[in-house]
């Protein structure tokens, strides 16, 4: 067995240090290290099956490292009890199904679930929590809907609205965007980016879009085949050089006219390449 890292005061609330993940004995990532900065909106991007999902789910305490350690404000992330995570990280994970027929404010008020207990159940302080999530995600008016009625973006709102609720400094989102149409995706970017800025919570995204990772992230962590090949500002992170090593793409890198973030262009013998 591998000797456990040395804990250090932690330079992030959540990060990996020298972790080896995977599951049924397959290796996914080894020895990989990142710490997610705190009150930033990092986005985690790479192809298909690079292990952004994956470092997700151990960042979430959702898949035990088998080597090296998460660490959540400085302690193994294993070492804590269930709730007392569920306190600290908010987890939107990539399929999220409602029970059949229940109303977008009582699936909402599940997300205070990891705040009751037998001595404390529900209170004036929940029902506030509710509210000012759906109040921020504006579903508000949807309150009295059923889930399976909405429609995907509307959907989308309101689990991230049961996030919210949760009240926890930390939130994970994986592919929050996947299967919406364009303007949906650009709204729950927005409202992630905008949930950021107000309150100040470190928010961590798995997107596959690297132009919109590129347009709304404060840090990017670039991942290829389970190894971190780059972390930084977009602007430091996206260049031609980057796009070609981790998504094997021709381009160009300029600036997007609109906000001045990185924007691809593929080169067109791209195309021309996969006939």
């Amino acid at each position: 067995m591998p000797e456990k890292p040395e804990i250090q005061p932690p330079s992030a609330r959540l990060r990996a240090v020298r972790a080896r993940l995977g599951y049924r004995g397959r290796t996914i990532s080894d020895e990989l290290s990142v710490d997610l900065p705190d009150g930033a909106f990092t986005v985690i991007i790479g192809p298909n099956a690079c292990g952004k999902s994956t470092l997700l789910r151990a960042l979430a305490r959702l898949l035990a490292p088998e080597g090296g350690a998460v660490l959540l404000d400085g302690r193994e992330i294993g070492t804590y009890p269930a709730k007392e995570v569920a306190r600290r990280i908010g987890l939107l994970p990539q399929s999220s199904v409602a029970p059949e027929g229940i109303r977008v404010a009582d699936l909402v008020a599940r997300g205070r679930f990891p705040h009751q207990s037998l001595l404390r159940q529900w209170s004036d302080a929940d029902a506030e929590a509710v509210a000012a999530a759906m109040a921020a995600t504006g579903v508000t008016e949807l309150s009295a809907r059923a889930v399976d009625e909405l429609s995907g973006g509307q959907r989308q709102r309101v689990w991230i609205a049961m996030v919210l609720a949760q009240q926890t400094p930390v939130i994970l989102l994986d592919e929050p965007t996947t299967y919406l149409d364009i303007a949906h995706q650009i709204q729950v970017l927005e409202l992630c980016r905008e949930l950021n800025r107000e309150s100040g919570r470190t928010i961590v995204a798995v997107l596959h879009d690297l132009q919109h990772a590129a347009r709304y992230a404060d840090h990017l962590i670039a991942m290829r085949a389970g190894r971190i090949v780059a972390t930084g500002a977009p602007a430091r992170v996206v260049t031609a050089e980057l796009v070609r090593e981790v998504f094997a793409l021709d381009s160009r890198v300029i600036a997007d006219p609109e906000t001045g973030t990185p924007l691809v262009i593929p080169l067109a013998h791209n195309a021309a390449r996969m006939r």
